[in-house]
């Protein structure tokens, strides 16, 4: 039996009918709940599939297309863009409250990676270390995405076997304890990079990478953890199996493009395609459900990418990103200050923040009214100061509009085109999760933590020397973009953090770990229009978010106690 969908969550009240009759076949059973026996090899590595499963459908989940921006808008890096939802109240934030669907969805998936994870544990105990360790990860990555963006919450160590209505939290210290142990586990447990069953299962680094991002958070109140996040990050680092991708490789050489970039293009994303940077890389045709196919409807790329078929002489392709859908964009901050002073960082490159889209529909050309200011412009408009034509192959003039939703600079990370769907529903390649570039910056932070400024500053230029290694020999400028020990504070890393992984990590998580997203949210620097710019951030109540109402209702025999002003 598969128990990937066993508890949609935790806190979920099912009704069992007592029914007046002595029957032995009128006994309910909840047999979802039966673990008891399933201990043979092919069931328990069905159950660890599922674990897979549920992070499919945690972040490929398409019921509400803006799920993913949850996480990415009302800070620092990102602002609304003209399609809106689930989204709006991470940035409107007075109307965030225990009944949005984001908040709800994602305390569900947590919980039942946890549960799910604990029938396994409890089913296998240490008789098969390797699977309790691939399930004791999930349930660490579960607490640590609760105890982050929650704080204090409901501690479940063993499987939920019975209809339960009287859960209370704990101390996130408490949590951390679990937390820990779980990592712990899983890095003396778990296989060794390529010695997993697929590629894409649960291995030793990505438990240490999991486990330095825990450690850092943790050592905010422990300062002794920033040691162990440092030695986390350090095992992957000098364990000799990956490396900085610095040349171009695979199968896009032969098109424009870098060294950065080549790591996110379909084709070119796992180990085996040459990828030497991936860490985790969740590849999407793994469990899948159709040949060639996916889990649900993943999002990203409607959620990143700007609506760039609604330009004239626009053709949906791979090299331009194919259909995406403008759910949200790249905020002041990340598209001109967090760049400035940086000229030659290959991660500001049009390959990688797009600025500038060219027609491509062969044989197009058009006669459009052109602005004082060099928008596009009805011919007829009063606006109009000239006409000019465009062609195949010119830079696309847009409407002043455009920027909201149709062009605007985009990271490019998520694009990409499946020629037989070209709608473009659903995203089809590779996620990245984890990679070296991040054990870089985990490592920098952690050393930043213990006064290591010139050790910081060292794991933060490995990172420019990618970044500027093209520059730097066109300038004959060997330090051109090096930073040295003066130059690290806890916002430069958060900067280089989001000119690394903008697009790759959860930005609203990487702020609250931090202690930072109150410090952050002001200097996203968009001023309009009204309805996008971020208004009631309250740092008494938003740092965390709210416990799901539903599950305070059906906690009915205990107070589930709501964080503070919700």
């Amino acid at each position: 039996m598969k128990y990937n969908k066993i508890i949609t969550v935790l806190f979920v009240a099912l009704s069992f009918v007592t029914l007046s009759c002595s029957d032995d076949y009128l006994t309910e059973k909840p047999y979802s709940f039966d673990n008891t026996g399933h201990t043979d090899a092919t069931t328990v590595d069905a159950e660890l599939v599922g674990l897979h499963r549920i992070f499919a459908e945690l972040w490929g989940y398409s019921g509400h297309q803006g799920f993913l921006s949850c996480w990415q808008i009302g800070a620092d890096v990102c602002s609304a863009g003209a399609t809106q939802g689930v989204e709006n109240p991470f940035y409107q934030y007075a109307d965030l409250n225990a009944e949005n669907y984001g908040v709800k969805y994602l305390w569900q998936k947590c919980y039942e990676f946890i549960n799910n994870a604990n029938l396994i544990i409890d089913a296998v105990g240490d008789d098969n270390k390797p699977a309790a360790a691939e399930a004791r990860f999930f349930r660490a990555y579960a607490y640590n995405t609760l105890v982050t963006l929650w704080g204090d919450v409901p501690l479940i160590d063993r499987p939920v076997t019975v209809p339960t209505f009287d859960f209370t939290r704990q101390k996130v210290a408490e949590v951390d304890k679990l937390i820990d142990e779980d990592l712990q586990y899983g890095i003396a447990n778990l296989p060794d990079v390529g010695a997993a069953a697929k590629p894409s299962r649960i291995n030793k680094d990505m438990a240490r990478q999991l486990a330095a991002e825990a450690y850092l958070r943790i050592g905010m109140r422990d300062n002794s953890y920033f040691a162990k996040a440092e030695q986390a990050a350090t095992a992957i680092i000098d364990g000799g199996k990956y490396a900085l991708i610095e040349n171009r490789y695979g199968k896009f050489t032969g098109e424009g493009g870098d060294a950065y970039r080549d790591m996110f293009r379909f084709g070119n994303q796992r180990r085996s395609q040459g990828n030497t940077e991936g860490i985790w890389v969740f590849e999407m045709e793994y469990n899948n459900q159709v040949t060639g196919g996916t889990i649900d409807n993943p999002q990203h790329r409607r959620v990143w990418q700007p609506a760039l078929h609604k330009n004239d002489g626009y053709n949906n392709c791979d090299s331009l990103g194919g259909r995406g859908n403008g759910r949200l964009r790249l905020s002041n901050f990340m598209k001109y200050a967090v760049w400035s002073g940086l000229d030659g960082d290959i991660r500001n490159s049009n390959y990688n923040i797009r600025r500038i889209v060219y027609y491509n529909k062969p044989d197009f050309e058009q006669t459009i009214g052109v602005d004082a200011k060099g928008f596009r412009v009805a011919l007829d408009s009063p606006d109009k100061v000239r006409e000019i034509t465009v062609k195949t192959g010119d830079r696309i003039v847009s409407y002043a509009a455009d920027s909201l939703e149709v062009l605007y600079p985009h990271t490019t990370k998520w694009g990409g085109y499946d020629p037989t769907d070209d709608f473009g529903y659903a995203i089809v390649k590779d996620w990245p999760v984890m990679r070296l570039g991040e054990t870089y910056l985990l490592r920098a932070e952690a050393r930043l933590r213990q006064n290591k400024n010139a050790d910081a500053a060292a794991d933060i230029n490995k990172l420019r020397d990618r970044a500027f290694k093209d520059a730097r020999a066109a300038a004959g400028n060997p330090s051109l973009g090096s930073v040295s020990a003066s130059d690290m504070t806890l916002d430069f890393i958060l900067d280089e953090r989001a000119r690394e992984l903008i697009g790759e990590e959860n930005r609203r998580m990487t702020l609250t770990r931090t202690g930072k997203l109150a410090d952050r949210v002001p200097m996203n620097g968009d001023a309009s229009p009204a309805d996008k710019v971020i208004t009631g951030f309250d740092a008494t109540k938003h740092i965390l978010l709210p416990i799901p109402l539903s599950e305070i209702q059906l906690n009915k025999d205990v107070e589930l106690e709501q964080n503070p002003g919700y």
